[in-house]
């Protein structure tokens, strides 16, 4: 727990406003590609079939869909209003994750989704460690906590 304080405070202390900026962006491309996910279901079903590794049931993969637009949109608000930025950023792996090794990287490896589900898994990791930033809304009801103390 000490290790996790030590990163914590070192990301708090080692922020610049620029990154917010990008933050804000990833935020609001993850929004927009839950929302992409939720009108285009089927084909993300098909690409869930084409590309699993084990068998799934068709029940699982829905599931699977749900879990992956969920996450993208309530994850890219939480990222772009800087609230709980490093638990919704950690949220996200296992979807970017699985589009960087599991669809895209067997499509083709100059595959531009590729390149940029390796960014947006970059970013996500980015902002586990170093978390929301000065223009946040962590920062601000952080500091309404402590001055009505």
């Amino acid at each position: 727990m000490k290790v996790i304080r030590k990163i914590e405070n070192w990301g708090n202390s080692h922020h610049p406003k620029m990154l917010d900026i990008i933050r804000m962006i990833l935020g609001l491309f993850l929004l927009a590609k839950g929302i992409a996910f939720l009108n285009t279901a089927p084909f993300l079903r098909d690409i869930f079939i084409r590309t699993q590794a084990i068998s799934l049931s068709p029940a699982m993969i829905t599931v699977l869909i749900n879990y992956v637009i969920l996450i993208h949109m309530i994850g890219g608000v939480l990222i772009f209003l800087g609230l709980l930025t490093r638990v919704a950023a950690l949220v996200q792996f296992p979807a970017v994750f699985g589009a960087v090794f599991f669809v895209n990287i067997l499509n083709s490896f100059f595959n531009s989704e590729l390149w940029l589900s390796v960014l947006i898994l970059a970013l996500l990791v980015i902002f586990v460690i170093i978390g929301s930033g000065p223009l946040s809304l962590d920062r601000f009801l952080t500091t309404i906590k402590t001055k009505e103390k």
